[in-house]
């Protein structure tokens, strides 16, 4: 990236082949001079491989092209385009991000968005602690070493979490996706960056009074459009706080109270706490795609049944969605990776 600043203009910035063009900023940037943010994950970390099984679906709100990883983000009172790359060395990433925000993103300190980045992606996991803990399980022990550095990351927040998990209900990860990008640009608060237009994830405040007709508009059922809706309207009414639960101790009494609101069963709370909250101790064991994948490496041949799947990953101890995704990604990387291990 190549930046020029002269009397507040930002004449021009540069990503592998992609130009942006000129625009105004009153400074200083979020980024201060113009330079690049420079955040050291906690290594091991492979930024290619962790950014490369999350990032697919709508560019207008993240992606991952040229090794370059994009999102929009809300800080600083609006929303921001960060991209990031790994400019570090080989085995020791250092990553550089630049953040280029809308009209109302001021007030973000460089501490602010090394916070909320660092959550985002999950840089200060330390994986070795993981990778030890699992060594005697041979599936395992295998998996760590073919996708060392992989890192899980969360939902910006765990509303989007929730959201998200109630748009999978039931359906294919790649129907979904579409769907959510619809839901993403009918809804999704707009910023422009030279010629581009990007989307923050919705808020509570943009889905509370969203009717069914926009929600079908989407691709998603009568039912779902209530169920997100209704919960919008209670976070946005004060009768729901999803965003301070992040210190509950006790995941089981958090799905027990998820549970109590409509449209949330035991799956879709888990992946709540999975994605939203980064209990790294939780396993969706009635999700499919966990199960086939517990199977392929555990159990080739058998349909791994939720009971059997919580008894496969009580082994793992307070790593047990960490190692479910270690599977995910092996199963769904097993045809491209000929290092990864047969079942």
């Amino acid at each position: 990236m190549v930046r020029e600043w002269e009397r507040g203009e930002l004449k021009i910035a540069t990503y592998g082949e992609e130009e942006i063009p000129p625009f105004f900023l009153p400074p200083p940037p979020i980024v201060s001079c113009g330079m690049p943010l420079l955040i050291h994950p906690v290594p091991p970390y492979d930024f290619s491989l962790s950014c490369s099984f999350f990032s697919g679906g709508d560019p207008a709100f993240r992606t991952f092209q040229q090794n370059i990883f994009s999102q929009v983000i809300r800080i600083g009172g609006g929303p921001v385009v960060i991209r990031i790359r790994d400019v570090g060395e080989e085995g020791d990433a250092v990553l550089a991000v630049d953040a280029l925000p809308g009209e109302d993103s001021r007030e973000a300190s460089e501490e602010d968005l090394k916070r909320h980045i660092s959550r985002l992606l999950s840089l200060d996991d330390d994986l070795e602690v993981f990778y030890q803990a699992v060594s005697d399980d041979p599936v395992l022990s295998s998996l760590t070493a073919a996708l060392h550095g992989l890192k899980v990351p969360s939902s910006e927040t765990v509303f989007e979490a929730l959201v998200t998990s109630i748009i999978e209900q039931q359906i294919a990860t790649p129907v979904a996706r579409k769907i959510e990008s619809r839901l993403v640009r009918r809804f999704g608060e707009e910023v422009r960056v030279g010629k581009k237009t990007y989307c923050a994830y919705p808020r509570p405040v943009d889905l509370a009074d969203a009717s069914p007709a926009e929600f079908r508009d989407c691709g998603l059922s009568a039912r779902k459009g209530e169920y997100i809706s209704g919960i919008a309207r209670m976070v946005k009414n004060g009768a729901l706080d999803l965003e301070s639960s992040g210190s509950a101790s006790d995941p089981d009494s958090f799905v027990r109270e998820l549970c109590k609101i409509r449209g949330i069963g035991r799956w879709t709370a888990e992946f709540v706490l999975l994605r939203g909250l980064h209990r790294l101790d939780t396993i969706p064991a009635d999700d499919l795609g966990i199960r086939r994948a517990i199977g392929r490496f555990y159990c080739p041949g058998e349909e791994v049944s939720p009971a059997r799947a919580r008894e496969i990953a009580g082994r793992w101890g307070e790593w047990k969605g960490l190692a479910a995704y270690y599977l995910l990604v092996a199963e769904k990387d097993a045809g491209e990776r000929a290092r990864l291990p047969s079942p």
